[in-house]
Parts: structure tokens; sequence; C-alpha cells
């Protein structure tokens, strides 16, 4: 299935100041599978190494750190032979080898002219847990979220909406109603079957929700078993405390995470270790209180206060168990966890795009959901489960920081109104 990260992948290869590469991202969002199908398409051949397994490579690592004479035992114990531009040399799970993440630092230095490439589901975590000595500098690091919407249209076959999506969000230009009902349809699927590879290759082979959630449920316990495996006892509690208090979270009214609602008398200075752990595996997403909205928003980020959102919203649909026919029923309803999910799917989004989450607090009771800086200019955004999208709180912030525009994400149609842009749901990718 078709990656944006592929363009990247190649952009790397080709790149004479490359450097070894390591790929971030949550367990199960396709690491492996993305950079077997890169090599397999941009290469005459790929050294596969699963460092969890590789017990032979793992102890010569440990006491050998020359890349040639590294790259000379891989040759014989693989029985591949190595060539520069050739060949990727992959090491998958390098998490399970702290030296092997330190070697990276001389393939960097000493043999630049190889394709090195590594991936990690908990790197994150492992590097802080074991105090790892992490290559700074000598290496490329990118980071792999779950599909996006638009990656999900393109996997169900529908790239030529995705192109109408563009052209129309490009030109504040409606949609035709037949179409823009589609989109939304396919964005309801989407909420439920979320962005996890092996979640939407089940409903491409099924079109079954339930068969989609058997596979999202065996996700969610590999989740539960590296809160065991990479901490230890009691902080694996709080870490699965914290990960399951998520939709009760989001429920509230004020949707800020309170370390009370994990557990009566709970603080930052009892959780604040899980909740760190949780982002470094990449698991959950953090968005951050903005005190003022000035450029640059970075320097005004309140670092106490923040939400919590889950790093996939088929998840989310799965974990908080919420009738699917209310996500699917063309009703609107007044449920207003249906509200805090429809920000959930925002935040992902976002992430996917590398913006970094924010949202904003007036003294009084406006909020604003999310606040980003595109293009040198700071833009609040309003999401919408429906087409109701009254409110004053855009209008409050816009006054107070001079904006030059927002956003309002619903389920309305493309248009732009008193320095509005009406953005509808299934085109948040476009931002």
């Amino acid at each position: 299935m078709k990656r944006k990260i592929l363009d990247l992948l190649v952009e790397w290869k080709n790149s004479d100041e490359r450097k070894p590469l390591i790929l971030n991202g949550a367990r199960q969002v396709g690491k492996t599978y993305i950079l077997e199908q890169f090599g397999a398409e941009h290469f005459e051949n790929v050294v596969y190494l699963n460092m969890e397994i590789e017990g032979a490579v793992r102890d010569f690592i440990e006491k050998e750190l020359s890349p040639r004479k590294i790259i000379q035992f891989i040759e014989s114990t693989k029985k591949q032979e190595i060539t520069p531009d050739k060949t990727l040399i992959f090491f998958d799970e390098i998490q399970a080898c702290e030296r092997a993440l330190t070697s990276l630092k001389y393939f960097c230095e000493q043999t630049p002219e190889y394709h090195i490439a590594a991936a990690g589901s908990l790197l994150g975590v492992a590097i802080n847990r074991e105090k790892y000595s992490f290559p700074v500098g000598k290496v490329n690091e990118f980071y792999m979220y779950p599909f996006d919407f638009e990656e999900f249209l393109w996997a169900l076959g529908y790239e030529k909406l995705a192109e109408e999506i563009k052209n129309h969000y490009a030109h504040d230009e409606a949609m035709p109603d037949a179409l823009h009902n589609v989109a939304l349809e396919l964005y309801q699927q989407y909420f439920i079957v979320g962005g996890m590879p092996a979640a939407v290759k089940s409903f491409i082979k099924t079109d079954s929700f339930l068969k989609v959630q058997i596979v999202q449920n065996d996700i969610l316990n590999e989740y539960i078993a590296d809160m065991a495996k990479y901490a230890d006892a009691a902080t694996s509690v709080k870490i699965r405390a914290c990960y399951d208090s998520i939709p009760a979270q989001l429920a509230k009214e004020n949707t800020k995470f309170q370390y009370k609602v994990v557990q009566r008398g709970g603080t930052a200075t009892i959780f604040g270790e899980a909740i760190e752990w949780l982002n470094q595996a990449n698991i959950t997403l953090k968005c951050q209180r903005l005190e003022h909205g000035f450029i640059p928003i970075n320097a005004y980020m309140d670092l106490i206060n923040f939400k919590l959102y889950m790093g996939d919203i088929g998840i989310l649909t799965l974990r908080s168990e919420i009738p699917l026919q209310t996500i699917l029923s063309p009703i609107e309803t007044d449920n207003t966890f249906l509200g805090a999910m429809t920000e959930n799917y925002v935040a992902q989004c976002f992430k996917a795009k590398k913006y970094r989450l924010a949202y904003w607090q007036s003294e009084g009771k406006a909020e604003i959901d999310f606040v980003l800086q595109i293009d040198g200019k700071v833009v609040p955004i309003e999401v919408k489960k429906g087409r109701r999208n009254r409110s004053k709180s855009l209008g409050v912030f816009m006054e107070k920081y001079k904006s030059e525009y927002a956003i309002r994400i619903s389920k309305k149609n493309f248009g732009f109104e008193n320095k509005v842009k009406s953005v509808p749901l299934y085109a948040v990718f476009c931002i």
C-alpha cells in the first residue's frame, strides 16, 4: 500500500549529504514493511537484520565497531554481497542492540558510501531507559505515523477523489454535493478503521468493522505487552493507568489532562514519567496549552497544562467502546464525546504533517482547539463534529491576536467567509 514517506526515503537515498537513517514510530505503523518495499524497489538487494534475533551479529558488534569489519562479518553470516549504492543494510528492532545504534556514528564518519537504515518501535523508550548513547548529528531521523486520510483513500482506490479534495481546498470551492457526501462517508469509515496498516488491510479484504476491531485489539494487546517489557513493574502499572484514562479524560467538559482522573490524589510527580513513556513510544499525542497566540508559538507553550490524545483514531474508537452506529449515523447527535474523538482525529492528522500540537484557552471560557503556525502566521483552528458550528471563541482569539484568518473544521463544505476558511473533516490532511 502506498505511503507518503516513500518519497522521503527516495530523497534520502539520492542525497549527497546522506547519513545512516533511523525510522522511528509506534509499533505496527508499517516501518519494516515500508523499508523492505523501499529496498526492493530502489536497490539491487537488501540485507535484513532483526537485532532481536540476530544473536551472532549482535555479539560481534558488542566487541567490534569498525564499519568495514561489521560489513565483512554480515556478508559472511548472511552470504550476501554488500555493495555501496546497490545494497540497503537494514537493522530492524535496533533498540535491542545498543552497540548497533552506536555503530551508526562510525558508519557515518568512516563509510558514508553505504546505505544504512534502522527501525525501532520503542527506540525513544529504550534510549531513555538504558541511557543509550544516541549518535546525535550522525543520523537522519524520520518519523512514521499511521495512514492519514489521504493514504486511506489511496488504499481504497480513491486516488481521484483525493486529488479533487486537494483542488477544492486550494481554491476554497465547494465540492459537488455527491462527492462531498461520498467523502464524508469514507471519513466515517476511517474514524472506525483508523490508520494502522493491518486494520486498513483487513477492512479492504473483509469490509467488516468487527474484523477490523479484532485486528486493532491485537495491536492494543501488543502495546500493553510493551508497557510491561520496557518498564519496571511499578512504572508499567502507571503507564497502563494513564493510557486507560484517555477516553475518560476526553469525555470531560474540560479535556485538559488531569492526573486525579487517573487516580485520586494523582500528581505529575506520580504519573509524569508514565506520560513521558507513552509519548516516547509514539502511542499518544501531547497537545500543549498556549499562553499567548504570538509568533513563534513554541516560545509561549505552557509546559504544565496539556491534552493527551491517542495516536490512532481507530484504536480510540475501539478503546472507548462507542457504538459504531453513533459514528455512522447521518443524523447529528449531541454526543459530546464524539466531538472529543473528532479532535483526536484532527490531532492525528496534524501530527502526521509534523505540526507541533497546541491549543489556547482564555482567562474566561473561550477555547481554541488547535493553534498552528503556518507560513509565519498564527492560525486558530476550531473543530466541530457536525455542521452546526457557531462559536465565539474564534472571534475572541482573532480580535486579541489580530489573526489574518482562521480555519473551521466541520462537516460543512469548503468556503471562505468573514476571514474564516471552512474545511470539511475529510480534508484536514490538506492543511
